[in-house]
């Protein structure tokens, strides 16, 4: 009996956000204009930062592979979801889930860990001013880099390999505008204990150690920038942090909402909204956060849209 109340499933259903279909024409323009923001926003960061010369540092260097994450982070999720709303078709195929949660873990794993390492250079620039360039030189930043995608690679692929693992029963229905392990997980006919004690093991890992090390630097950071006589000097340590702690608290904010609702049997409404904090407005909101903050920023993007003036 239990082999016939499986099937080789070939899709999901994405249940999406609302039912009401007089809402469909609203969630659409809604969700297209928050994409299309997202995506010119980091595009402009990216280019800003290649264009200059003065940009070319480690914090920059950081910001800008945040923004290409961010962009890829969106992309992964958005189109599929304008795709269904539109076409009123809420199915995707089996691959095509795996294929989204497997590159939404590593682009929500890569967000988490250069916020941590950028959390860590700030660390070093104000704690250690006169070490600075010898610590975070060209090698190590680049090394850090690719140790972050090492391990959102592995920690993806490892996840991706085990749902494949899993048997399906007929009902196929997530309760997510996107594919998420943890409610693919809830589907599931055959035992996962495996799969949970795995993803709630590494996803503690990857969510906590990365947090506590920012907790950490901006303890340090808080301390050093209190030694500093001059009112001056503290408000320029602190302006550069910032826009930083701003992404950071809505970025751990939304992902604790998220965290908090994955766990239920029914997610409610508001761990819907938690997770389009969490995959698209943050994303839509971390160009004009550094780039509203920070002066240099400005000014190099001031240039950009000068050039592009002057060479029509």
């Amino acid at each position: 009996m239990e082999t016939e109340n499986q099937t080789v499933i070939s899709k999901f259903i994405l249940l999406g956000l609302s039912d009401d279909v007089d809402l469909q024409p609203l969630l659409t323009g809604l969700f297209l204009s928050m994409y299309l923001v997202c995506v010119t926003g980091n595009l402009l960061i990216i280019l800003a930062i290649i264009s200059e010369s003065n940009l070319h540092t480690p914090m920059y260097f950081f910001l800008s592979n945040l923004s290409f994450t961010d962009i890829c982070f969106t992309s992964t999720i958005v189109p599929k979801m304008l795709v269904n709303i539109q076409k009123q078709n809420k199915g995707i195929t089996y691959e095509g889930c795996l294929t989204q949660m497997y590159f939404f873990m590593i682009f929500a794993g890569l967000d988490n860990l250069l916020l941590t390492v950028m959390a860590y250079d700030r660390f070093v620039a104000i704690c250690h001013p006169l070490h600075y360039t010898v610590i975070m030189n060209p090698h190590f930043c680049g090394l850090l880099l690719l140790l972050s995608w090492l391990i959102c690679l592995t920690y993806s692929l490892l996840q991706s390999l085990m749902v494949l693992r899993v048997t399906f029963c007929k009902e196929t229905n997530i309760p997510h505008f996107f594919c998420e392990l943890t409610q693919i997980l809830k589907l599931a006919c055959s035992d996962t204990l495996v799969n949970d004690i795995v993803l709630y093991f590494v996803t503690g890992l990857l969510g906590i150690i990365p947090l506590i090390g920012i907790l950490l630097s901006y303890s340090r950071i808080i301390f050093s920038i209190m030694g500093i006589s001059s009112s001056g000097g503290k408000y320029k340590a602190f302006s550069t942090c910032g826009s930083h702690l701003s992404v950071v608290s809505l970025f751990y904010g939304a992902g604790l909402g998220v965290y908090l609702t994955s766990g239920t049997a029914h997610p409610s409404r508001k761990g819907s909204i938690a997770s389009v904090i969490y995959t698209v407005v943050t994303p839509m909101l971390n160009p004009f956060i550094y780039s509203l903050r920070n002066r240099d920023m400005k000014g190099a993007l001031r240039r950009v849209f000068t050039r592009g003036t002057y060479s029509q």
